[in-house]
């Protein structure tokens, strides 16, 4: 009875525990989300609101290209300011003439604004229609003609008086009551007043704005600061009543300096408005005070003419939702509790899948994982509010989707990063873990065929291959050699000549003019196998291999009719003396001691053409050796896998090779995988979505298809890079068309691209037995060649066919610009990038925080051309180095 119920009760273990940690994970980040946005309090609103500056336009709205809010939209409005306010002042009268009787209705007391600026004719038409208004509804008590034109310049103090007096004079005509008759000012900043006192003789009122952030006064102190200028205009007119038009602080915008010098600023920010605009609402020198908040609702369109900044004046964004509250709790984000609960939602399933099904994780590895994908679920989420919280144009619209796309793909490279991070750190014990194995008597070992293809090698670097081939310690094999393509008679014929001495198990061919690159030599070789080989087994030209490498390794065919390869880590020799060598092994022994783990876990394996053993009739029942790719060995793994065969991963080291020679021919060799990698996918594709039929399962799927995210990642690096030079140069010569772009999004790119840089060193120093020195040799050398990887991405993706090049193994480039030859496209970036940084610093300043991100997005950019220059550096470095002992034979580590 007991042993019928354990399964259920195993089940409803691993569910509720999912369903704990799972709960655990949202409560933490709702949580720290809460924390986040929390401003604290501060005195709120005490009683009506004075007045609201108040424009109509919404977000899709805009007087310069003539589209108009409707009366059901104004008519909203004013119910909505109905709750705060019976006091509006606006701007003008013919773009929105039905204002007025609908303020009429809901008995709005109005100072009608009526825009007299340059343009004369649109000036006349303001103050006839505003007349007119006026003498129809007595709810308009002023007038206010004219805002800001003398700031901008746009008529002289003599124009304005005139206007001020025409308009005056049709009052007094008008209404001869005086108690009906409406005040008349013009509004003006504090200062324009204090410069220009004559303007007082020609104003019922003085109407002054008080707009400290425009002045850079830091937000602690502005408050102070604007009353001190209302009482420095209240003395200088003592006879007048001032008015304030406008006080307020914008939500978001430039970094303002102190217009005196020095290091005060001003910040637009959500804190900074909720702070000067409730302290000022509940000041009590405020009771006493005529004045209108500016303003009530943001308004989009004032970008084109004001900058950044005039889009976000408003206590109401655009679309009618308050950005902060006036009394009690002030919250950075007003819709963080609505985004909290649509991340909850999204993330919810996908968490509790995670722990449900990475049982055999430890508790803090799921946490981990789980963590790291509600994080990306928030990031990926508020970068799709950003067309809500923000008001973009066509171009920044295009720049925000360039930053979704980059932002996508980090979150996508980060969570595969950080799964195989939390399999290698946190499972408990690896279901498939190989190990080499007992030999099997002589009268039971298959027979093998060792195929090794060469092409322009050094004779001596062959000749130790195949020495140390004929060495081994096993009953039944043969060694076929295939020189193909080599021309020079001084590289193959020593080898001819060796092989010849070695008896009948050694077999060489030169082909003088052969197709297929590496593939079509091991083609060539497969048909002049011996009848009786079972397994094949391939190495590179440059390696020497243990005595033991078949005896150990064979017996796993024998295990298993569906083992179709056994695979040995790649490794070096001969490195030591060289500290860019040394970055060469160590950047590749962390693919074989983690990587090759985390996919041998899920007989998902990448095969590598050297140190493998593949099943004959296997080989030859799915086509042999793809000669259309250049990257055949790993395409075969895959087709073996399409057919529900098995790869095994042995991690104890049979053989050693040399490591490329120079930077350049490690480039050389990275582009022509990653250019293989692209062939490999485009050809796979159907059958990796399931739309051809295959056996693999979802797991193998997952690997191949997110296996060279990192890859991708390089790509869309170059192409951000790219994106992010053409938009630095918008930014400086086009201001208008190309804005900053948004820190709530750049900021979360930084930060996913910083963390995932830390997963590999990290995995290095747990899972490796090396020096700090190496893993950082060993990542400046992954980061060096992301533009070679990028350009290999890109070429795959784009052509056909590429060009089998074989690696470098023992020269190194020569010649006066030698150094420069394979560095120069990183120079180039390098230089752009840099100088254009600079110039976007020297035109804008370095006080907005989006400058500052948008600069940390660009020297971010650089890193990878950096580092390239760097590798070539050391790569010329004299071989002096003195040799390491590591213990390189130390298995991999199992979990804990």
């Amino acid at each position: 009875m007991l042993r019928s119920v354990m399964p259920f009760l195993q089940l409803l273990r691993r569910t509720l525990t999912a369903l704990l940690l799972t709960a655990l994970v949202l409560t933490a980040f709702w949580q720290a989300w809460a924390w986040h946005v929390r401003l604290g309090t501060e005195p709120g609103v005490a009683g009506e609101i004075n007045g609201f500056a108040y424009t109509p336009f919404r977000r899709d709205q805009s007087p310069l290209e003539k589209r108009y809010p409707t009366p059901e939209q104004i008519a909203h409005d004013l119910e909505l300011l109905a709750l705060y306010t019976k006091r509006i002042r606006t701007y003008g009268v013919t773009d929105a003439p039905t204002l007025y009787p609908l303020a009429y209705q809901r008995k709005f007391e109005v100072a009608m604004g009526l825009w007299v600026s340059a343009d004369q004719a649109l000036s006349e038409r303001e103050i006839a229609a505003g007349l007119q208004l006026a003498e129809r509804y007595d709810n308009i008590t002023r007038i206010v003609v004219g805002n800001e034109a003398l700031l901008r310049k746009e008529m002289t103090v003599a124009e304005m008086a005139a206007y001020l007096d025409r308009v005056r004079e049709e009052l007094r005509r008008r209404f001869p009551d005086k108690n009906r008759r409406p005040l008349v000012s013009t509004a003006e900043p504090w200062h324009v007043w204090l410069k220009n006192p004559e303007l007082a003789d020609h104003v019922d009122f003085v109407m002054i704005h008080l707009l400290p952030y425009h002045e850079g006064i830091d937000a602690s102190r502005a408050l102070d600061y604007a009353f001190g200028r209302l009482e420095e205009v209240q003395k200088r007119f003592p006879k007048l009543p001032v008015v304030i038009g406008e006080i307020g602080w914008p939500s978001r915008g430039e970094v303002m300096p102190n217009l005196l010098g020095g290091d005060e600023r001003a910040e637009a920010s959500i804190e900074n408005a909720a702070h000067f605009v409730r302290g000022f609402l509940s000041d009590p020198r405020s009771l006493f005070l005529d004045y209108y908040i500016m303003e009530a609702f943001d308004q989009p369109w004032k970008v084109a003419v004001e900058g950044w900044a005039g889009a976000h004046w408003g206590v109401f964004d655009a679309d009618r939702q308050p950005k902060y509250s006036l009394d009690g709790l002030i919250v950075r984000d007003v819709r963080w509790q609505e985004k909290a609960k649509l991340a909850t939602l999204i993330g919810a399933p996908l968490l509790f899948a995670l722990a449900f099904l990475l049982a055999s994780w430890n508790l803090l590895g799921r946490l981990w994982l789980m963590g790291l994908t509600q994080l990306c679920v928030i990031v990926l989420l508020i970068g799709a509010y950003l067309p809500k919280d923000y008001y973009l144009s066509r171009g920044d619209l295009v720049g925000l989707v360039f930053l979704i796309v980059a932002t996508l793909m980090t979150a996508a490279v980060l969570l595969s990063h950080g799964f195989e991070f939390g399999e290698v750190l946190f499972k408990r014990q690896w279901r498939r873990r190989f190990t080499p194995l007992p030999p099997v008597p002589p009268e039971k070992a298959p027979f093998v065929s060792i195929h090794l293809a060469c092409y322009n090698e050094p004779p001596e670097m062959v000749i130790a291959t195949i020495d140390s081939l004929v060495a081994m310690d096993y009953p039944h094999f043969e060694v076929i050699v295939v020189d193909n393509n080599t021309t020079d008679e001084a590289l193959w014929k020593p080898v001819e000549a060796h092989c010849a001495q070695l008896g009948d198990r050694v077999k060489f061919f030169h082909l003088p003019k052969w197709p297929g690159f590496k593939a079509g030599a091991l083609n060539f070789a497969l048909r002049q196998t011996d009848p009786r080989a079972e397994v094949v087994g391939v190495v590179d030209a440059d390696y020497v291999v243990e005595r033991d490498w078949l005896a150990r390794l064979i017996p796993h065919f024998l295990e298993s009719p569906l083992v179709a390869v056994v695979q040995a880590p790649q490794a070096h020799r001969e490195y030591e003396h060289s500290f860019f060598q040394r970055m060469c092994n160590w950047e590749f022994e962390g693919f074989f001691r983690i990587g090759m783990h985390h996919r041998n876990e899920r007989n998902a394996l990448i095969q590598h053409g050297t140190m493998t053993l593949i099943r004959r009739p296997m080989l030859e029942a799915v086509g042999g050796w793809s000669e259309w790719c250049i990257c055949e060995d790993t395409e075969l793994g895959l087709r073996l896998l399409e057919r529900g065969y098995e790869i095994r991963y042995v991690d104890h080291i049979f053989g050693r090779g040399l490591t490329p020679s120079d930077f350049a021919a490690i480039k050389s060799q990275r582009f022509r995988w990653a250019f293989g990698a692209m062939q490999i996918l485009k050809a796979h594709m159907p059958y990796l979505l399931g739309r051809k039929p295959s056996n693999l399962t979802f797991a193998q799927r997952y690997h191949f298809l997110t296996g060279w995210f990192a890859w991708f990642g390089d790509a869309l690096h170059l192409i951000f890079a790219m994106g992010s030079l053409f938009w630095t140069l918008g930014m400086i010569y086009a201001p208008k068309t190309f804005t900053l772009p948004v820190a709530t999004l750049a900021a979360p790119v930084l930060g996913f691209m910083a963390f995932k840089s830390a997963l590999g060193p990290i995995l290095y120093r747990r899972t490796m037995q090396t020096k700090w020195i190496d893993i950082l040799g060993a990542s400046i050398l992954s980061v060096g060649l992301s533009h070679t990887i990028a350009r290999g991405v890109l070429a795959g993706l784009t052509h056909k066919k590429g060009t089998f090049v074989r690696t470098p193994k023992g020269w190194r480039a020569k010649g006066t610009f030698a150094f420069f030859g394979p560095i120069r496209e990183e120079l180039g970036m390098l230089t752009a990038i840099t100088a254009s940084g600079a110039l976007l610093v020297a035109q804008r300043g370095w006080l907005s925080l989006e400058i500052r991100l948008w600069i940390a997005i660009l020297a971010l950019q650089t890193i990878p051309y950096l580092a390239a220059v760097l590798c070539q550096i050391i790569a010329y470095l004299p071989d002096n180095t003195p040799p390491e002992t590591a213990d390189d034979k130390k298995p991999f580590p199992s979990p804990s």
